[in-house]
């Protein structure tokens, strides 16, 4: 490759990161959560728009992800920071780890968007991943745009064969997506300011932690009034 080439090449790789960074200042944790539990509500408060309450009442785990940005010229990234809480060995929602959402892609594409995400667990495999730390959509765990409505009758068998549904909702349109290559890691950073340092995803998910503010406390008991329906 030739040097101008090279260096056009660099310099599109930074000014990827720019509108990101421009327009992606980390929330504060508490506000995430507020912003995690407000759009779970409005999604499953949308009549037939909703993610079927059997995939919700079976999940394994579910994380929510409010406001991804979505920016980029030619070259494009996402990211994202949301909760996720995964189900007990006694069939309830625990407290929630922060998490954060990345990605890319290459293409025609240019300015930067905003889109909740939902990610619905169906398998250990992919709890067991995140626990970890991290864990890639369709390498670690295969996904698949979810199906909408009351029921999940509407899955195609690509659908059924999923380990992860994806869901988006972008200027009021909700519906499945594909969202391979992403990546889910645990924010550290976050969970220390809510449940103390050295805090581990583990001990988190098995109830070990006390005093959880009530703004995280209402995402676990939404969890629980919607998957209890």
């Amino acid at each position: 490759m030739s040097k101008p080439k090279l260096h056009h090449l660099l310099l599109a790789a930074v000014l990827l990161l720019l509108p990101l960074s421009a327009v992606q200042a980390e929330d504060p944790p508490l506000v995430r959560a507020d912003n995690a539990v407000r759009v779970l509500n409005e999604i499953m408060q949308a009549p037939d728009k909703s993610i079927p309450h059997d995939l919700l009442r079976d999940a394994r785990a579910i994380a929510v992800i409010p406001g991804m940005i979505k920016a980029g010229f030619i070259f494009g990234g996402r990211r994202g920071e949301g909760l996720i809480s995964v189900k007990t060995a006694e069939g309830t929602w625990s407290d929630p780890s922060f998490i954060t959402m990345t990605g890319g892609s290459i293409g025609f594409q240019a300015g930067v968007s905003s889109t909740d995400v939902i990610l619905v667990f169906r398998t250990q495999r992919g709890v067991d991943s995140i626990v970890n730390g991290k864990f890639t959509l369709g390498a670690d765990a295969s996904a698949a745009a979810g199906p909408v409505g009351r029921t999940a009758a509407a899955a195609t068998d690509a659908q059924l064969n999923a380990e992860i549904y994806s869901y988006s909702r972008s200027r009021g349109l909700f519906a499945g997506v594909a969202l391979d290559g992403s990546a889910l890691r645990i924010d550290y950073d976050a969970n220390a300011a809510i449940y103390g340092a050295g805090v581990t995803p583990r001990r988190i998910f098995e109830g070990g932690v006390s005093n959880v503010p009530a703004a995280v406390v209402k995402f676990r008991d939404q969890l629980e009034e919607y998957t209890a329906r």
